[in-house]
């Protein structure tokens, strides 16, 4: 026995002796398998975060798309089958194929397959610029059935603005940049929100360690050990999709109109601070970069004007605030002495000796310069900085510009009394204006309500209305708006063309010079800046409202309010009834709050919105809800429109006498290209009621405000 187990002991040995010295076991190279086992480490990509409205609708996310590479070099088909390649065989063919999906040409991708390293060896791989990046996924496929050897893909994901140019100049936009550490291009933001908020939205990639065969199989036994990726933080702004829309398209409808060298609106909320809408032209696509050159900066924040008679608002409060202001009191208009300098008033000739109140709905700077004696140089300073003016006021936007008031000289004291020679930007007209709409109270501006992390669902940051001070008393607030209000209603008021049907407007109009290359001021009618800044309804504001128009091309017969009245007018009247807030005109009307109709049968729900008072718009022909707007829960007054959302072919309603909020909220929901002229409410239609429409049929709408339909049937 101990003979065979000594027999048996010897083989082992020399068995083990054997591999030491030969290497192989079976005729497998030991030495060799080793090579072909491999450690691999992949990326598990995060997923960059969505920038959401403050109802969650999406403004920013991401889709998935590929990056096409070419494998050069032929060590890559070892092994293969005769006639079976894992590299580019033909390329020739290859570069005349690519062609037709790529934007290169074919002589443009035959030499980024022909390239050679420094050492003059064919690379491993290629990519095609930024023409092979970020494909669709019906060109992957298109040019897979191609069955080009060699071609591979990578799934990627790209970020995506679904509602193209909104709020551009605020969320910014992203470009993939080559990053030298991850050897990979990389989502990186370059201006707005997607910029500064750029860590938080990228998240952290994670990574998988496992093992491999020569063949790419994953060894028995080998466990992955993964380091789990944590997508992007979500951004939800104040901002408010449907306001925003129609923000967009009234200034673009003024844009096109007037061809203004720039216009910049905003649309907050005083109560809170928070900025519901703001746009400028030009603006820029962030989806297809159309614009980005021209309109870099942000003109809400980034850039200051003179805030020209639209000062008059503070100037006015501060007089009133410190007890020298008398409506009834006169002055002699038409011009005013400041040591070797003339102050007129912008007809140049006055309008006699008339009272301080007629030389605020006239808007005299005449007037102004005789309320700063009243006031004191000392005290009137003092109160425009508490306004904040001349410092940022902190809004949690990049690179926010200071602005200027200036004081080294009296006439410096003067001009900036009616906006002149100083400089501010429009965020800090939105601030100051609160105090005036928010009976005292100064409210810090802000665009970003809170920022989720998606991986927890916890609120990581969120910001609450803030009293940032309070420069006036809620008295002086209230008699400020009842004061302005005037310069709309009475017949000597620059601010007539702001009158609402439905609301009291309070606010002043400006009218600023614009200063030229040589350091002097632009002259003639089509050379100014006019703005408006208003709030509605004025014994208690809901919404407060800036928009300038820079150099618009006016008519013969127009005047500066003509483009800004426009868009304050159709913006200001259709948010307020958006938001359900009740005309100064008629009796409130008790809101009630809506039902959930999502996951409904479309039948049910449209007898239940039809009992409860509300008017039921259906798109689509699906047989359950899908969604349903407003959402549920949203006060509402009866009468108003309900929508609701299926699947399937859309048949178009009649749109006659809608809204422009309704219509906007149709368009948003259908995905449908209705193209919309004009404001106020719906006269025509381009295709007929009841006809079923493809998802790209252009529809035409046409608008009209009342005052336009009175006018045609007079």
């Amino acid at each position: 026995m101990l003979v065979i187990f000594g027999f048996l002991f010897l083989l082992m040995f020399l068995r083990v002796f054997y591999i030491q010295v030969v290497g192989k076991v079976d005729g497998h190279d030991l030495v060799s398998e080793a090579k072909n086992r491999h450690d691999i480490e992949t990326v598990q990509k995060a997923k960059r975060g969505e920038i959401l409205d403050r109802n969650g609708s999406v403004i920013a996310t991401n889709v998935v798309s590929y990056n096409v590479t070419a494998v050069l070099t032929p060590k890559a088909s070892k092994g293969m089958p005769d006639g079976q390649y894992r590299h580019v065989h033909d390329k020739e063919k290859t570069a005349k194929v690519l062609a037709r999906y790529l934007d290169l040409k074919e002589t443009e991708i035959l030499n980024i397959l022909m390239r050679k390293t420094a050492k003059g060896e064919t690379p491993y791989q290629v990519e095609f610029k930024s023409a092979g990046r970020d494909l669709p996924y019906d060109i992957k496929q298109q040019i897979e059935k191609e069955k080009l050897p060699g071609i591979e893909f990578e799934e990627t994901m790209k970020r995506y603005y679904p509602k193209g140019v909104f709020a551009s100049n605020i969320i910014g936009f992203t470009q993939k940049v080559w990053d030298e550490k991850k050897l990979k291009y990389i989502e990186v933001g370059q201006a707005g929100l997607e910029k500064t908020y750029n860590q938080e939205l990228a998240g952290k990639d994670g990574t998988a360690n496992f093992e491999i065969d020569r063949w790419g199989y994953l060894l028995p036994g080998t466990d992955k050990l993964v380091t789990p990726a944590k997508d992007g933080d979500e951004i939800y702004l104040t901002i408010d999709q449907t306001i925003q829309s129609i923000l967009d398209n009234e200034v673009s409808r003024v844009d096109a109109e007037y061809k203004p060298e720039s216009i910049v609106a905003v649309v907050a909320n005083p109560k809170t601070g928070e900025i519901l809408a703001s746009t400028q032209r030009p603006t820029y696509n962030p989806q297809t970069g159309e614009g980005i050159n021209s309109s870099w900066l942000n003109q809400l924040t980034q850039i200051t004007i003179e805030p020209g008679s639209t000062m008059k608002t503070f100037t006015l409060a501060t007089a009133i605030e410190k007890g020298v202001w008398n409506e009834n009191a006169t002055f002699m208009s038409g011009q005013y002495r400041v040591g070797d300098r003339v102050i007129r008033d912008a007809n140049q000739v006055g309008w006699g000796r008339i009272s301080y109140l007629e030389g605020i709905q006239r808007s005299s700077n005449v007037g102004m310069a005789n309320l700063l004696n009243l006031i004191g140089e000392d005290y009137f300073l003092k109160s425009i900085h508490k306004f904040g003016f001349g410092e940022k006021t902190g809004i949690d936007l990049p690179k926010e510009a200071t602005g200027q008031i200036l004081d080294q000289y009296k006439i410096n004291k003067v001009t900036t009394t009616y906006g002149q020679g100083s400089t501010v930007t429009p965020i800090q007209l939105i601030q100051a204006v609160s105090a005036i709409a928010n009976d005292g109270k100064m409210m810090q501006p802000y665009v970003i309500q809170k920022i989720v992390d998606p991986n927890t669902k916890k609120v990581v940051k969120e910001n609450k209305p803030k009293v940032k001070s309070s420069p006036v008393s809620a008295d002086t607030a209230k008699e400020v708006r009842r004061i302005l209000a005037t310069t709309i209603t009475s017949e000597k008021g620059t601010a007539q063309k702001f009158a609402s049907t439905d609301y009291e407007v309070s606010g002043k109009t400006g009218t600023a010079q614009v200063a030229n290359s040589s350091g002097g001021y632009s002259w003639g009618k089509n050379q100014f800046l006019y703005s408006f800044l208003g709030m509605a309804p004025a014994k208690d504001p809901k919404l407060v409202m800036y928009v300038a128009v820079k150099k618009p091309k006016l008519k013969v017969t127009e005047v500066g309010s003509e483009p800004t009245s426009k868009i304050f007018n159709a913006v200001m009247e259709s948010s307020l009834k958006y938001l359900n807030v009740g005309t100064t005109k008629q009796k409130k009307i008790d809101s009630v709050k809506i039902a959930d109709y999502v996951q409904q049968e479309t039948n049910t729900a449209t007898s239940a919105i039809t009992k409860e008072g509300f008017v039921p718009v259906v798109i689509g022909d699906g047989l359950a809800v899908a969604e349903q707007y407003p959402q549920k829960n949203t006060p509402l007054l009866k009468g108003n429109k309900i929508f609701l959302k299926t699947y399937g072919d859309v048949t178009l309603p009649d749109f006659k006498g809608w809204s422009l909020r309704d219509l906007l909220t149709f368009k948003e929901l259908s995905g449908l290209n209705i193209e919309i002229s004009g404001s106020g409410y719906v006269q025509k239609q381009s295709v007929p009621a009841g006809t079923v429409v493809k998802p790209k049929q252009k529809i035409k709408v046409q608008l009209k405000t009342p005052q336009e339909q009175y006018k045609k049937t007079k």
